[in-house]
């Protein structure tokens, strides 16, 4: 038979006080059942551990090597065990999000500082990337969430409902269209449009609608950039107006533009928390997940004060 922990354990107690009866005492069991273990040890081993003499016992040449071995062996699993407590008590652990830079700048952070306050030993570390460089990390294990839109089509990664991002139009106070007070998408037609370039979720999840209604906002060819703060300065500089989602809001509204929501239809997409379908999060990437769902649902604003 192979040789237990459990054998390794009464093995390292007999060595280290010398006698079967304060090995028995440090281990909660019957002497018997510590001499017992011993012989079991040195059968499965093939081994003498131990010269008995009369009150005390020694180690042969051949226990002393072993006892290396059996203290690493114990060592290892108690740390284990106490790794094991430690995620599981949330006293430490560690959390990787990604998400895109919106999010990232305007939702995010009073999560993670609510979130902090509350389990100051978890580290939560965040990388704000392009949108369609989310699900890549999340899939790769370089995140273990992400933050934005995932697709019912992709069978890779599984989603966390959280909040609806609905669609609006962005541009200067003066612009004619900021006027009106109401608008529609067929308004937008002969404006000269700014938007994300070709690959972003915003934008798929933008044509895919106006497919749908049968109409096709065509975004000016060199007004297509990467970054939504790029958009705004863009917007702000009066090269023209932007079609973005809600999360904007606060930022445009701080350098001074408008945002109008466009009806016929209300064009949403759903945000979610990301995560790979086949892997399991561990203790502290749960906790942290729950506290985002719950902080969001309970706050007025979807975020937490």
């Amino acid at each position: 038979m192979e040789p237990t922990l459990k054998q390794f354990r009464a093995f390292v107690a007999v060595a280290e006080t010398g006698q079967f009866t304060r090995a028995a005492e440090r281990l909660g069991l019957s002497q018997s059942a510590v001499s017992t273990l011993i012989g079991q040890l040195e059968t499965n081993l093939g081994l003498r551990l131990f010269d008995r003499h009369t009150r005390l016992l020694r180690l042969t040449q051949a226990g002393t090597e072993a006892l290396a071995v059996a203290r690493q062996a114990v060592g290892d699993l108690d740390r284990l065990v106490e790794n094991a407590r430690e995620l599981n008590d949330f006293s430490r652990g560690r959390v990787t999000i990604a998400s895109g830079t919106l999010q990232a700048a305007l939702t995010l952070p009073r999560l993670i500082k609510g979130f902090h306050l509350r389990y100051p030993n978890i580290d939560v570390s965040m990388h704000d990337v392009p949108e369609r460089v989310v699900i890549e990390m999340v899939k790769s294990g370089a995140a273990d969430l992400g933050l934005g839109t995932v697709s019912e089509r992709d069978s890779e990664v599984v989603g966390t409902e959280l909040l609806t991002d609905a669609f609006l139009v962005v541009m200067r106070p003066e612009h004619p269209l900021a006027q009106r007070s109401a608008l529609r998408w067929q308004d937008l037609a002969e404006e000269t449009l700014i938007g994300p370039q070709r690959g972003n979720p915003i934008r798929e999840r933008l044509e895919a609608e106006m497919a749908r209604i049968g109409m096709e906002l065509k975004l000016h060819r060199s007004l297509q950039v990467a970054l939504p703060l790029t958009i705004i300065g863009m917007v702000e500089a009066g090269l023209g107006v932007a079609v973005m989602t809600s999360t904007v809001k606060p930022l445009a509204h701080s350098v001074g533009l408008v945002t109008i929501m466009p009806s016929e239809p209300v064009i949403a997409r759903k945000i979610s928390l990301i995560q790979r379908s086949d892997n399991s999060l561990a203790p502290a990437c749960r906790l942290f997940r729950e506290f985002v769902q719950r902080a969001i649902q309970t706050s007025p604003r979807g975020l937490p004060a």
